[in-house]
C-alpha cells in the first residue's frame, strides 16, 4: 500500500482550572513529551496499518503543547487517528501529563502540496477560482460528504461560531475595518461575513507562527539559504525569489519575530501601522492562511473575499508609503546582484527598517545599521 508524507497537528492543554506553565514547567513538558515520541518507533493504525514518524517539532506555551508529527500513512484519515491515540498514550503514560486533554488533531496540508494536487486534476471537479462559484460548490460537497462521514453539517456550523467567536479577540481593529457598516443595510459586508473574516485572521495567527518556526528549523538543519536548501519551507520559498540566496537562517528568526510582533499587535487596542516590508509580506500570508482555514471548512464565499481585501486596503493605507512588497516582487532590476547589499531599496536587510518614526520593530529584527 502507497504511503503519503502528511504533517498531523496536535494540540494539547493544560485540565480545566490548572494554573498557567512557567517557563521551567515549560520545558519539562517538552522534555516528556520528546522522551515519549522518541520511544515510539512506528504506530499501528486501523487493520493494523503501520504508521511511521520520522520527524517532529514540539512547543510550549503557558496553556499547553504543540506537537507537530511528520508520519507516513496511507491516506489521511489513518495519519490522524494514528496520532491521535498514539499522543494521547503519551500523555498518560506520564503521570504529569494524565489529565491533559487533546484539543485538535488534523492533518495540515502544505499550500505547494495541494496546489499540485489541484492542477493535477481535470475535467469538471477542477475547484472554481471564482470565490462565489467555490462556495456554491462547497454546498454541494457538503451534502455528499454527509453521506460519507467527511463533513457533517454541524461540523461546520461548528467551525462557523469557532470562527466568529475569535472576531473580538481582534481588538486592534473594529468589524468597520473588513467592510460593515451597521447603519449602511446596502453595504457590500454583512456582520456576519466580517466576523468571520476577522475571527480567521486571530485562528490563522498559530497556524503562520507555528509554520514559521518549521521553517527555521528546516534552514537550521540544512545550513543554507532558501536558495541552496531542499527541504520543506512553508513561508520562506514565496518570498521574491531573487533574493532567495539571502534568505538565511538569521534572516529567517527576524521574520519569526517579526511576525510574533506583527500578531501581538493586532490583537492590541493600539495599531499605528505595519512597520516595515517584512509586516507586509507577512500580512499577506496570514491572509492567505485565513482563506484556506474558511475555504477547508466551506465558509468561504465573495462576502468574506471583499472583507478581507478592505481589510488589506485600509491596513496598507494607514503605512502612507509606496507599496514595498509589490516593488520588492518586481523583477525591474534583473541585472542586480540580489546576494549584495548595494541592490538598495529592495535588499533584504532594508525589509526590517521602520518605515517612519511611528513604527514598532522588535529589536531583535530591527535593522539598525540603516
Amino acid at each position: 500500500m502507497a504511503c503519503v508524507t502528511y504533517v498531523v497537528s496536535v494540540d494539547t492543554c493544560l485540565p480545566d482550572g490548572s494554573a498557567e506553565l512557567d517557563a521551567l514547567q515549560r520545558e519539562g513538558v517538552l522534555f516528556l513529551l520528546r522522551k515519549g515520541i522518541d520511544a515510539i518507533d512506528a504506530i499501528e493504525g486501523p487493520d493494523g496499518v503501520e504508521v511511521e514518524i520520522f520527524d517532529s517539532i514540539l512547543a510550549a506555551h503557558p496553556g499547553g503543547a504543540l506537537l507537530k508529527l511528520f508520519v507516513e500513512a496511507p491516506d489521511l484519515e489513518t495519519a490522524e487517528d494514528a496520532v491521535r491515540e498514539a499522543t494521547g498514550e503519551i500523555l498518560e503514560q506520564s503521570e504529569l501529563l494524565s489529565e491533559w486533554q487533546i484539543s485538535k488533531c488534523e492533518v495540515e496540508l502544505h499550500p505547494d502540496i495541494a496546489q499540485q494536487s489541484l492542477d493535477a486534476a481535470d475535467g469538471p471537479d477542477v475547484p472554481p477560482a471564482d470565490p462565489a462559484a467555490r462556495a456554491a460548490q462547497h454546498a454541494e460537497a457538503r451534502a455528499k460528504a454527509v453521506t460519507a462521514g467527511k463533513l457533517t453539517d454541524e461540523e461546520v456550523e461548528a467551525m462557523r461560531a469557532k470562527v466568529r467567536a475569535m472576531a473580538p479577540r481582534l481588538t486592534a481593529f473594529g468589524l468597520d475595518s473588513f467592510g460593515w457598516d451597521e447603519d449602511d443595510e446596502a453595504c457590500d459586508v454583512d456582520r456576519e461575513h466580517a466576523e468571520l473574516a476577522a475571527g480567521a485572521l486571530v485562528y490563522a495567527v498559530d497556524l503562520l507562527v507555528d509554520q514559521l518556526f518549521h521553517d527555521v528549523k528546516t534552514l537550521t538543519e540544512a545550513r543554507k539559504s532558501v536558495a541552496e536548501c531542499d527541504g520543506l519551507l512553508w513561508y520562506l520559498d514565496d518570498l521574491p525569489e531573487q533574493f532567495a540566496a539571502q534568505y538565511t537562517v538569521l534572516f529567517a528568526r527576524r521574520f519569526l519575530v517579526t511576525a510574533v510582533s506583527l500578531t501581538g499587535r493586532l490583537t492590541h487596542d493600539e495599531f499605528a501601522q505595519l512597520g516595515c516590508v517584512a509586516e507586509e509580506f507577512l500580512l499577506t500570508f496570514l491572509l492567505r492562511e485565513a482563506e484556506v482555514v474558511l475555504d477547508t471548512h466551506g465558509l468561504l464565499n465573495e462576502g468574506i473575499t471583499t472583507a478581507w481585501e478592505t481589510f488589506a486596503d485600509d491596513v496598507l493605507e494607514e503605512a502612507e508609503h509606496e507599496l514595498w512588497y509589490e516593488m520588492a516582487t518586481d523583477d525591474a532590476d534583473e541585472s542586480a546582484d540580489a546576494t549584495t547589499p548595494e541592490v538598495g531599496a529592495l535588499n533584504v536587510e532594508r525589509w526590517f527598517t521602520p518605515f517612519d518614526e511611528r513604527c514598532f520593530i522588535h529589536p531583535y529584527a530591527a535593522n539598525e545599521a540603516v
